[in-house]
């Protein structure tokens, strides 16, 4: 996942507390499996990468989420590094290498993490739980230690939060505007989930004065400016929707998924294949 905006809004008591539109980028060589429920763990709902065995995106019955970008530095990557979506399938699916359990929290369990995060190649990682009101981040290349994110409308690529990359910079500010009152029908709902698919899909790259250096041939930093990528090895595989509303003592969750994957692994470039689910938590109980 290379590309990740996301709406905030632990305090909302009605409507959405929580939106995003997230672009996954990978190589096309790498098989994965779409958006769906895991078999060999029921409650979660993401798709899963093959050949490491975790995932870049996912969310529980429970109201678990996390989310994973890798940090581009080409010059600190080690092929002995253990994969990296492990630790999002291990928060959603409640256990942990080190212990068997997981702290309760979503800063315990990025505090874990932070304690061997020198083992893995660069990676952002969010974790939050919807019922608790928690999000919360951690880099582990940034001087920084986890901490809990603040209400407003943020982002991610291949750097830290917030880093004012192009396709970062504007697609914060498009959800931004997506999400205001304004911009909610004459029927009081939100902008459809097909809406925020759609800003995501860009292909358009930025001006080469506005290109971050990041250690790479400029003409590959000029394609990976774009929002959507689209390289011959390389690129956007999916798009992610998400939308999660307070109703009452409930929160109903939405995603939508569209990729170039079927399910068979067998790739159409750019894909039209979309998966759409929908589900209730309690939060009563």
């Amino acid at each position: 996942m290379c590309l990740i905006v996301f709406d905030w809004r632990p305090q909302a008591t009605a409507g959405a507390r929580f939106t995003l539109a997230a672009n996954r980028d990978e190589f096309l060589r790498r098989t994965a499996a779409p958006l769906q429920w895991w078999a060999d763990a029921p409650d979660v709902l993401a798709g899963r990468d093959l050949v490491g065995g975790g995932t870049w995106l996912g969310m529980t019955r429970g109201g678990r989420f996390a989310a994973l970008t890798n940090y581009r530095a080409p010059r600190d990557m080690r092929p002995d590094a253990p994969t990296r979506g492990t630790l999002v399938s291990r928060w959603l699916m409640g256990s942990s290498a080190a212990t068997g359990t997981l702290p309760d929290s979503a800063l315990g369990y990025l505090d874990e993490v932070a304690r061997d995060g020198a083992l893995y190649n660069g990676f952002n990682l969010i974790v939050g739980d919807w019922t608790r009101g928690e999000l919360a981040w951690y880099c582990n290349r940034a001087d920084r230690a986890p901490a809990l994110l603040p209400e407003g409308t943020h982002g991610i690529s291949n750097a830290v939060l917030d880093t004012p990359w192009p396709k970062l910079v504007h697609k914060r500010a498009e959800l931004a505007q997506l999400t205001q009152p304004t911009q909610r029908a004459s029927d009081g709902s939100d902008v459809p989930l097909e809406r925020l698919i759609e800003m995501m899909r860009d292909p358009r790259v930025a001006p080469d004065a506005d290109l971050p250096a990041t250690g790479i041939p400029l003409e590959r930093e000029r394609a990976l400016s774009a929002a959507f990528i689209e390289t011959p090895d390389y690129g956007t595989r999916g798009t992610t929707a998400l939308r999660v509303r307070v109703n009452g003592a409930r929160l109903d969750v939405e995603a939508l998924e569209r990729s170039d994957d079927d399910g068979s692994h067998r790739l159409v470039r750019p894909g039209a294949f979309e998966r759409h689910e929908r589900y209730v938590i309690d939060t009563a109980r």
